[in-house]
């Protein structure tokens, strides 16, 4: 990453009611090698965005029909544009407009008149930012891409991951986790088992019971997909659910042997569901046991200590055809 080469270029897209007002942003950024977008009003804007996917969003604040805070408060709410940098260019100062634009996600502000160096300055620090963020996603693309390629390796997991995130994620909003928790759960649905890339396919795709030594070299796994996400720091609410999905709440898991309330929310979590997931699902040992069946199973390992009771019951209250 250090050696990364920073580039001076970017979308930028800009949003004013007053075309002169854009023609000036527009021909200072074009100056500089960027590339400009630009709309006149707050609906058009979004729809700019879903089109254009700009690197950075300069906005104004003043304008007819949905005004700048309404707009930037509808991207950094949806998952898909809230990494977008957004700077207001407005010539309000109050305190309580600026206090405002933080709250519904406004990256950066520039007063108008702006000053030419000040904005390519406030421009180029964002954009460094929106890059390095990039290469963060591609970096948990790819990873994300190995899990799915483990999945891949045996048809009776097919759609395990994006399940287990679907059915983790409405378990999360049903206890009000914050956004954070939210994002580790749809990810880790997807990641708990990327360490399984490092387990033999002799072992991942054995048609009988796994012996002794061979399920010791399984239990590797949560420990190898800790290891192999831990560099990036935008999975570190990822790596509890990674390295603790194993671990029982009587301690009898693995790899840590974690007890109750030591293993982490939302590792407690996706254990339920992906427990729920397997036995619902065909494998070379048991057959696919209809709902009932799965969380009467559920329930007689939750009696006997393995999983959190009161997580179990809010799972039992989700309707997961509608997941």
């Amino acid at each position: 990453m250090k050696d990364l080469k920073i580039k001076e270029s970017g979308k930028i897209l800009v949003v004013d009611d007053q075309p002169l007002n854009v023609e000036l942003l527009e021909a200072d950024l074009l100056s500089h090698g960027y590339e400009v977008v630009t709309a006149y009003d707050g609906k058009s804007a979004l729809e700019k965005v879903a089109n254009e996917s700009p690197d950075l969003i300069l906005l104004d604040v003043m304008m007819p029909g949905m005004d700048g805070f309404e707009v930037c408060r509808r991207l950094k709410i949806d998952q898909e544009t809230l990494l977008i940098p957004i700077v207001m260019v407005t010539a309000l100062s109050a305190r309580d407009d600026r206090i405002r634009g933080i709250e519904v996600g406004v990256d950066d502000f520039l007063t108008k008149p702006y000053d030419k160096q000040e904005l390519q300055a406030r421009v180029k620090s964002l954009l460094r930012v929106k890059m390095f963020t990039d290469e963060l996603e591609k970096a948990e693309a790819v990873i994300a891409s190995l899990a799915l390629g483990v999945e891949a390796k045996d048809s009776y997991t097919e759609e395990h991951c994006n399940r287990l995130s679907r059915y983790s994620v409405a378990m999360g909003k049903n206890l009000g986790l914050p956004p954070e928790q939210l994002r580790a759960l749809r990810l880790g649905g997807i990641l708990h088992d990327v360490g399984k890339i490092g387990i033999p396919d002799a072992i991942l795709q054995k048609q009988g019971k796994l012996s002794v030594e061979e399920f010791g070299v399984m239990q590797q796994h949560p420990v190898i997909g800790f290891n192999i996400c831990s560099p990036l720091r935008s999975l570190k609410h990822v790596l509890p659910i990674i390295r603790h999905h194993h671990e029982r709440c009587d301690g009898s898991g693995y790899p840590d042997g974690l007890r109750g309330e030591d293993i982490p929310l939302t590792a407690r979590i996706l254990t339920i569901v992906d427990v729920y997931d397997a036995l619902r699902t065909e494998r070379p040992y048991k057959p696919a046991y209809d709902h009932a069946k799965a969380m009467e199973i559920l329930s007689e390992e939750t009696a006997k200590g393995w999983y959190d009771p009161n997580l179990l019951e809010k799972f039992t209250k989700l309707n997961l055809e509608d997941l």
